[in-house]
């Protein structure tokens, strides 16, 4: 598998989603598209002030990202990962991150058992690509890397989407994590569990926003 392979593949945006019948369907990240990003809208428009162009810098930073999350997959799943479409200076930006992770890794009990999973819910009709499934600590654990400096509500309801399609693999989880893993110094490394109580409140949400992403697809809203 080539290198530009792999990165598609770890990367939800490029998956593409099919019933058992052949039916494309959207994906979670897809779905969540639907609602409103006020803090993106901000942080776009603080760059503008400064006189930054948001596209570029967005790009930048996804390359900094795609290679943090490329980098964490090589490591947890022993698959060697190569660095030579990337130059010295993302390579060195995004071992700040990863060497954060592992860090974090070493400090605790991590035994591997599912990792880059695509999943297709024919119930929900839905489909989602579930980052890492581990025991960490002795509790099996649904774990969603993310690259950036925040981690937002939205986040919440993805993690509880993958956690559904979970159970189509017959995995119960114990824990939800977000495991947020910046792309320098200044954007930091932290972690949110969500309680295991609250997830179907923010499945619940989820499958508002597939209703309306699905009614918006079917009246042709541009």
């Amino acid at each position: 598998m080539s290198k530009m392979d792999k990165l598609k593949r770890i990367s939800k945006a490029h998956t593409q989603y099919k019933l058992a019948d052949g039916t494309r369907v959207p994906g979670v990240t897809t779905v969540l598209g639907v609602l409103n990003k006020p803090a993106l809208v901000k942080w776009a428009n603080n760059l503008g002030l400064q006189g930054i162009d948001s596209s570029k810098y967005v790009d930048a930073a996804a390359r900094i990202g795609t290679l943090i999350h490329a980098m964490v997959e090589s490591h947890i799943t022993g698959e060697a990962l190569d660095l030579n479409d990337y130059t010295p200076n993302e390579i060195g930006q995004a071992q700040v991150g990863f060497a954060k992770f592992i860090e974090w890794k070493q400090a605790r009990e991590f035994k591997l058992l599912l990792s880059e999973a695509p999943i297709v819910s024919d119930e929900y009709r839905y489909g989602g690509t579930v980052d890492c499934v581990a025991v960490v600590d002795g509790k099996v654990t649904l774990v969603d890397f993310k690259t950036g400096k925040g981690i937002y509500d939205e986040m919440l309801c993805q993690v509880s989407a993958y956690n559904e399609l979970l159970k189509i693999q017959g995995i119960q989880t114990d824990e939800i994590m977000i495991l947020r893993i910046g792309r320098n110094e200044e954007e930091g490394f932290e972690t949110r569990t969500v309680h295991i109580n609250d997830i179907e409140t923010y499945f619940d949400i989820f499958k508002s926003c597939l209703k309306i992403y699905e009614t918006k697809k079917k009246v042709g809203w541009s």
